[in-house]
């Protein structure tokens, strides 16, 4: 029997979601333009206090990912009352959890930026300085007052995009992100009659800007003709087996998470200890990397998305041509991607390195964003197909080699190349791209295994 290829399914899920999680990374670079021109410092320290906001949503995906995996299974099983409850609970979970999360950001602020060391430069400094040290307290004190709001609904636009509901999310997700940007400037600088409020205004434009996204989350979910619907009794109904099994779920992915990102931590440093040079390099490719990445997942959505409804359904043959198809889908998207980064290197490097500066007319620069370009392929294809894998359930498998590959790759290799070997930045990169590989063709095989058609949720 033939199966007719879902192409247009896939992409119809796809680049919305891709659209959807590239828009906050962008909307943060258009935040640090404006923060930039009050001071370095304030930059300095406002990027701080959004890593500590990026960590506090690593977190959450316990719960985000874990939902997404049951609603999926009951919405292939045409069980819309369970994927209506589990909706329900996690929303419930993600405002009980934003109230400590609040508490946390607003009082324990003044202790988590003491790291920050600018008493030599403040005493330098004779003109009006924006210390780093308030600037991150202030701004992150002030996004506190909006953490109910912020949480519950990244928990509650995380499950409508792992849904599959992908134009609603990118809705919410655009519209939310175009307010901050339209708001950053006018609070910050006091631009048509509104105060200036420099620091703390980028942070109101953030709480306002989450405040009207939320709004449009809640109107879309309580109608009762959308995927999801979300049921006032249900949010305050908690059920204890409920929670267990969203932990159940998730946990393995914020595991996977928060190590992943504890490794590429220590490469940066690896990287700080070779040169500055070579830092600001490899703080450009992880900017780039950080966006393309967005829409790799879009499609890692599409395919965790279609395995999970297919699965749930009990159509095994559909599930598996879907994740194949959407394989080779991402494949052809980023060779194209790759090749227009290649060709076109130097304007684009540009971008971020100035003209005049030696190193962009260095030829072994260029073999070095070459690797970097080539990385980007066997990325994509992993996240591709840890998508599929995530569908199935087959969560404790992804946790465990990506582990394994940060301590063997990342740490392990990494350290020798670059304080024994001494193979500098190309060879970061290069190993990076050998990590990836491995990684691909090690879920791919899992994946054509089939062991995943055997688990049960």
């Amino acid at each position: 029997m033939r199966i007719k290829t879902p192409i247009f399914s896939i992409l119809k899920t796809s680049l919305p979601a891709a659209l959807d999680l590239a828009s906050q990374p962008v909307m943060w670079l258009i935040e640090a333009v404006f923060i930039g021109r009050l001071s370095a410092a304030a930059l300095g320290g406002v990027g701080f206090a959004l890593q500590i906001i990026m960590l506090t949503s690593t977190l959450l995906l316990t719960f985000v990912m874990g939902a997404t995996i049951l609603i999926n299974r009951h919405l292939g099983s045409k069980d819309r009352w369970n994927a209506n409850h589990i909706l329900g609970q996690t929303v419930t979970a993600g405002f009980l959890l934003s109230i400590p999360i609040g508490l946390t950001w607003y009082f324990g602020s003044p202790y988590l930026f003491q790291i920050i060391r600018e008493g030599e430069l403040m005493r330098s400094i004779t003109a009006p300085y924006i210390s780093g040290f308030e600037s991150g307290v202030q701004y992150l004190q002030t996004v506190a007052l909006f953490a109910p709001i912020l949480v519950t609904n990244f928990v509650a636009v995380g499950m409508i995009r792992g849904a599959g509901d992908t134009h609603l999310s990118m809705t919410i997700n655009v519209a939310m992100n175009i307010t901050n940007a339209l708001l950053t400037p006018v609070l910050i600088y006091g631009l048509f009659g509104f105060p200036r409020l420099e620091v703390v205004g980028a942070a109101l434009a953030m709480g306002v800007a989450h405040t009207f996204g939320f709004s449009i989350t809640l109107f879309y979910l309580r109608r009762r003709t959308s995927t999801l619907y979300l049921s006032f009794k249900e949010m305050t109904t908690p059920k204890w087996k409920s929670f267990k099994q969203l932990f159940k779920m998730g946990l393995p992915t914020t595991v996977e998470q928060l190590v992943w990102s504890a490794g590429q931590l220590v490469v940066t440093g690896y990287v700080a200890c070779i040169g500055i040079t070579e830092l600001a390099i490899h703080q450009v490719f992880l900017r780039i990397q950080g966006v393309l990445s967005m829409f790799y997942l879009g499609f890692g959505m599409a395919a965790m998305t279609h395995m999970g409804k297919n699965l749930g359904a009990k159509e095994h043959v559909i599930a598996e041509h879907t994740g194949k198809m959407t394989h080779r889908t991402v494949f052809v998207f980023v060779l194209l991607i790759l090749l227009l980064m290649i060709i076109f290197s130097g304007p684009f490097l540009h971008l971020f390195i100035r003209k005049e500066d030696i190193v962009i007319a260095d030829y072994g620069f260029r073999i070095l964003f070459v690797v970097f370009a080539i990385v980007q392929l066997p990325k994509a294809m992993n996240t591709v197909i840890t998508g599929s894998l995530r569908g199935a359930g087959d969560i404790q498998w992804i946790m465990w080699i990506n582990i394994l590959a940060v301590f063997l790759w990342e740490i392990g290799i990494n350290w020798i190349g670059a304080f024994i070997l001494h193979f500098g930045l190309l060879g970061i990169w290069s190993v990076q791209g050998l990590d990836e590989i491995s990684k691909s063709c090690i879920n791919y095989l899992r994946f054509r295994g089939g062991r995943w058609k055997l688990i049960h949720i």
